[in-house]
Parts: structure tokens; sequence; C-alpha cells
């Protein structure tokens, strides 16, 4: 999506057409509907013969937020996405279309595929005008994005982007740039903004909210993108003081109790602060005198004689119960 700025150049289209017709000579299996997506684009650029009687011209599609929602104007709001500015504008978007459809369409099918691409136009163009009008109506944003002027078919580029490189985990050059292929979107989002004039920031950002939409609408969520970290980020510090003082008030002074372990330690030893009840060889902490479980005491253990001549070796069970109720239930 390109914002307001015309002028045409003659040549480019052509080539177009020999890349397009040489990519569908090999393959075995011809995408119909990319192939209409792009005569479609390429006839409303080019108007020839009665089709320029018949289609608008391109100063009453032009996708503008203010004149879209105060005229409740479909025509802009579909329309748009199929004219272009000028004929590199067409082509760009043209060969990015061309490789994307041939790679979606191949492996989703041509109806799927033809579902999507309609999805994903009235998403992107929903979300941008959401966006134009949240930012006139919280930040008082006009200029630029209210009342800009935009057309172009790269807010669903930007989609079909996010969608094809979403499950993939190699890395992909973005304008020179090495980066993750599923983080592509957003570092073209960025370098288009920097070094091409005129572009549409919201259009093309509102096609990659789109993707990442219908992903989740499909149950195919990526990885979390940068919009998503960000947010997590922000909700994470601003909870901060919330957890903290949940924390403060769950805090409970514990009693000093032993380790929970009756039996022999399959380690064959005793951990460090820890002590081991003779009587019924239940692991202490070593704060304490007597052990929690049976109320034997501590000195015993340390005793240099058998266990068995001062205590019982083999208390029995009800004992055990019985001394444990006792020592609890006080």
């Amino acid at each position: 999506m390109e914002g307001s700025g015309r002028g045409r150049s003659r040549g480019m289209i052509p080539v177009l057409a020999l890349h397009a017709l040489t990519e569908y000579y090999r393959l075995e299996r011809k995408p119909p509907v990319t192939a209409g997506l792009l005569a479609a684009n390429t006839l409303a650029y080019l108007r020839p013969g009665p089709l320029d009687d018949l289609l608008p011209t391109i100063d009453r599609v032009w996708f503008n937020p203010y004149l879209i929602l105060k005229y409740k104007d479909p025509k802009r709001f579909f329309l748009s996405a199929f004219y272009h500015v000028n004929e590199s504008h067409l082509v760009y978007n043209m060969l990015s279309l061309l490789w994307k459809g041939i790679q979606l369409e191949s492996s989703m099918g041509s109806a799927e595929f033809a579902s999507m691409v309609a999805t994903l136009l009235a998403m992107s163009q929903g979300i941008t005008l959401m966006l134009a009008k949240s930012l006139f109506i919280f930040f008082d944003y006009e200029k630029p994005y209210y009342s800009e002027y935009a057309v172009g078919f790269s807010g669903v580029l930007f989609a079909m982007k996010v969608i094809l490189n979403s499950q993939s985990e190699n890395y992909t050059y973005v304008h020179g740039l090495v980066v993750p292929a599923h983080y592509a979107a957003w570092a073209e989002l960025v370098l288009i903004q920097m070094f091409v004039p005129g572009v549409s920031f919201l259009g093309h950002l509102g096609g990659i909210l789109a993707g990442i939409l219908y992903l989740h609408l499909k149950g195919m969520s990526p990885a979390p993108d940068p919009l998503t970290l960000a947010m997590r980020g922000v909700s994470s510090v601003l909870s901060w003081p919330w957890r903290f003082m949940r924390s403060l008030f769950r805090f409970r002074r514990r009693r000093i109790s032993g380790r929970g372990t009756v039996g022999r330690n399959q380690r064959g030893w005793t951990e460090p602060g820890v002590w081991r009840c003779s009587a019924c060889t239940y692991d202490n902490s070593t704060q304490l005198d007597e052990c929690e479980m049976c109320g034997t005491s501590r000195s015993i253990r340390r005793s240099r004689s058998p266990p068995s001549s001062r205590y019982s070796e083999h208390i029995p069970l009800d004992e055990l119960r019985r001394r444990r109720v006792e020592r609890f239930g006080r």
C-alpha cells in the first residue's frame, strides 16, 4: 500500500509478464487464483479498452479512513487494494504476489487460498481503518494517518508473508539483512518505512496484524512476534507491584519440620542439616531436639549405647500413630 503520488513509466509490465509466464511454464500445476489476482491488479492499472469506462478512477478508490467512515464507502474499502500509483509500484507488488501466491496456493489448494486472500483483504483493510480511527480519537493524529490516501496490494502481501513464514525456523534476506524468517515481515515493515518515501505504515502494519490474527483463528499460531513480546513485557512490568504485594500478604511463618522421609534413604546417607531418629528412622531438621514423628529425644542417637538398649528399635505402627496424634493434638 502506497501513499499519494502519481506518475507512470513504461517497459516494466512486459518484464513482469515474461517472468510470470516463465514461472508458470515450469510448474506442473498452474495456480489459477494467483494468476487471476495478477491479471486483476494489472488490468486495473492499464485499464485497456472498455475497462477504462467501467472501472472507477483511482481518485474515487483511494483508501482514506475519513472518507470511508463518513460516507460508508465500500468501494474505497475493497477496491483500493487492486489499484497502484505507478508501474514500479505495481510490478514490485506483483512479483511479490507471484512468489508468495505460487507457494501458498500449491500447498493449500486453490479454493482455500482464494478464501484466505479474501479474508486477509477484509481483515487488513479493517485493521488499518481501526488503527487510523484509534490514533485520531486517542491521540488526535489526523495527519498523516486518518486523512491519508493510499492504494496497493501490499497489505495483503504482508499478511501472506506472515502466514508463509509462520512455521519456518530458517533465516532469510530482507533487503540485504539476514533475519529469522518468522520476523521477516516486521523487519521489512521497518526497513521500507525508513528508506522508501510515501509508503503507508498503517497499511503494512494492518497486513501483518491480519496475518497474525488469521493464524490464531486457524489455530496455527506462529512464534511470538515482536508486538506480542513487547505487550508481554509491558504487562509484566505493570503487574509487578501487584505480584509483590500479594507475596507479602501470603507470607506465613512456617513451623520447623523434618524432611518428610521415613525409612532408609535410597542413597544410604543422611543429608547435611538432617538427623535420623534411631527409633523410627524419620529424618528431622537439626534444629529439632525431638523426633517429629515419634517424639524420641535426639540425645538417644548421640549416645554410644546401642539404640535397642535404650529404646525399642521396632515400635508398633499403632504406637507411632498414637504418639504423633498426642504430639500434634496439643
